[in-house]
């Protein structure tokens, strides 16, 4: 069991990362989104690279078989750029509100992994953590699911589905090193840079904003990414999947911090609603 809760805390420090990701993503100015994701995900194949050569790991982990490599590509690559997509074609309300359905769904699909048991509580929890999701959407406005943006919204749940994919065969893919994320990261940047240079113009970052690039990669975009897939496969990964609202709470209340944006009732109830989420999920 403290093996389990161990790797849950780990899986949880990504949650946090991720919760850093709006206000580091402020300061990076006008990067465009590929231009930002070819060079976080750059750097964080840069860092797992040091410590691949640091720990001495054998080339021979890379011969993995082909789905591993979809698996990890697609999730870290594919979410990212039908992300970027959904955001064009719809609002950005709806298409957060939709794309964070992941956690649901990761609750959900772990039912068809060896020794998982989908049980009342869990589903109460990714709800009570849905639902305080939809609060801190709505008091940015009021979502319309309009039928014009229905191609953003089909991304949008695209993304959900691909994280939660991603992150359950990376559970029942257990015996892959954590340490592959790296490269996965490497091809995710190079993919992205292609994307860059098909359809965006490259900024040149200044000032703050070469720093809030560095944090974003060795943080939300890098060390995120590792503790992710070590949590995932050897933690809890329903507690998790319902920890996983704490990231958009986390990240309202950096903002509030940071003075970009307000304390409302709205944030209270979302608070009370994301935190017991993981407290009923956790129930025996």
């Amino acid at each position: 069991m403290k093996g389990i809760f161990k790797s849950t805390l780990i899986g949880f420090c990504a949650v946090v990362l991720w919760g850093m990701l709006a206000l580091l993503t402020a300061f990076t100015g006008s990067i465009p989104p590929f231009q930002l994701t070819a060079m976080t995900f750059a750097l964080a194949c840069f860092a797992g690279g040091l410590y691949f050569v640091y720990v001495g790991c054998p080339f021979a982990i890379l011969k993995q078989p082909l789905g591993v490599w979809l698996n990890g590509i697609g999730g870290l690559f594919g979410y990212h750029a039908l992300y970027f997509m959904a955001m064009k074609k719809a609002p950005t309300l709806e298409v957060s509100l939709i794309a964070y359905l992941w956690p649901i769904l990761i609750v959900l699909f772990t039912t068809f992994l060896p020794g998982e048991k989908l049980r009342l509580q869990h589903l109460v929890g990714v709800i009570m953590g849905f639902l305080g999701i939809f609060l801190l959407v709505i008091q940015k406005g009021q979502p319309s699911l309009a039928g014009e943006h229905l191609l953003g919204y089909l991304l949008a749940a695209a993304c959900a589905v691909i994280w939660s994919l991603y992150s359950v065969v990376s559970r029942r893919n257990k015996e892959v090193p954590t340490l592959m994320i790296g490269f996965f990261c490497g091809i995710t940047a190079c993919l992205a840079l292609l994307a860059h240079l098909t359809w965006e113009v490259t900024v040149i970052p200044q000032g703050i904003e070469w720093g809030a690039v560095l944090a974003l990669g060795l943080g939300p975009v890098g060390m995120a990414f590792f503790a992710w897939d070590y949590g995932v496969k050897n933690g809890n990964i329903k507690l998790l999947g319902t920890l996983a609202y704490m990231a958009p709470l986390i990240s309202t209340l950096l903002l509030i911090l940071a003075g970009h944006a307000e304390f409302t009732w709205n944030v209270a109830l979302a608070c009370i609603c994301i935190v017991s989420g993981p407290l009923i999920a956790s129930f025996k």
